[in-house]
């Protein structure tokens, strides 16, 4: 995939938007991409923000490609990220996202920052304290909330901290759902010196062993990811209404993964707990019947 984006043909911008708001309709995350909550106007831009971050961590995950060719792809990525901000770019994600850039005064060090979080995926597998996890989602996480934010002319050093919450705890409660999936990579984001703490081992998640040890640990974690959630809520007095309603729905999502990880009594390690079609709709009433977020899951 790499090697054809290096290969394009003339493009306008508007089928670079194009392009890019086709790949993000192909693919699902936690975080909603361009969704129907997003002004109109926005879309585009936020399909051209996950353009790129997409591409990005296929580099450092999919295929057969050794690490060294990943961190190769990810350079190379990078070196098109600087250039698409003065020039035009053949790229149609950097056709587009260079327009995006320059049009919302993003600053470049948000993406750099993203690019930082992939290339450290294409070597680091364990993490010894929460101190080194919470680095991982300043820099694979909190970028995107910002992001979000500059395309509404509402990053600031006020909004940046609850945004920040939001995001690193959307990003803690991926970690700790994906338990069973994330050790076949095979990486480890629980803490190594929780493991120890509560008796467990990182050898015993990544046998697929479940214990009491390591469910212990990863109640731990859900517990403190949801004071990340809680600190998130001053976020939605101060920004528009639009995207108050998508967050709300995002805060939702990950509050209500963390329910379900407690629900199944933290046994992640063998079942990956998923949004059903009846969370998606109990998330959606709330989000347009309720006033909430409020300080807690319930």
């Amino acid at each position: 995939m790499w090697q054809s984006l290096r290969i394009f043909t003339v493009m306008t911008l508007h089928d670079a938007y194009e392009s890019c708001q086709r790949l993000a309709r192909r693919h699902y995350e936690n975080f909603p991409v361009a969704s129907r909550l997003m002004p109109a106007r926005l879309r585009p831009h936020v399909a051209a923000v996950y353009a790129f971050a997409r591409h990005a961590d296929d580099f450092a995950d999919e295929g057969d490609a050794s690490g060294e060719e990943r961190r190769a792809q990810l350079e190379d990525w990078r070196a098109q990220l600087d250039a698409c901000v003065s020039e035009e770019a053949e790229n149609p994600v950097f056709l587009a996202l260079g327009d995006t850039i320059r049009r919302f005064d993003i600053p470049l060090q948000l993406f750099h920052d993203l690019l930082d979080a992939f290339v450290q995926d294409t070597w680091k597998e364990r993490y010894a304290t929460f101190d080194d996890v919470l680095d991982y989602c300043r820099r694979s996480a909190n970028p995107v909330g910002r992001i979000v934010l500059a395309l509404f002319g509402r990053l600031n050093d006020e909004n940046a901290a609850p945004s920040d919450a939001l995001c690193t705890g959307l990003q803690l409660a991926n970690f700790w759902q994906d338990v069973s999936v994330d050790r076949l990579k095979p990486r480890v984001y629980i803490p190594v010196e929780d493991l120890e703490r509560y008796g467990s081992s990182v050898e015993e998640v990544l046998e697929g062993k479940d214990s009491n040890a390591l469910r212990t640990a990863i109640a731990f974690q859900v517990q403190r990811t949801e004071e990340y959630f809680r600190a998130a809520v001053p976020l939605f007095a101060r920004v528009p209404f639009r995207l108050r309603l998508e967050l709300r729905a995002i805060w939702y999502g990950g509050m209500r993964i963390l329910e379900k990880i407690e629900k199944q009594e933290y046994t992640t390690i063998v079942l990956r707990p998923t949004l059903s079609s009846k969370d998606v709709l109990a998330i959606v009433t709330r989000v347009a019947f309720t006033g909430g977020p409020f300080a807690g899951p319930h």
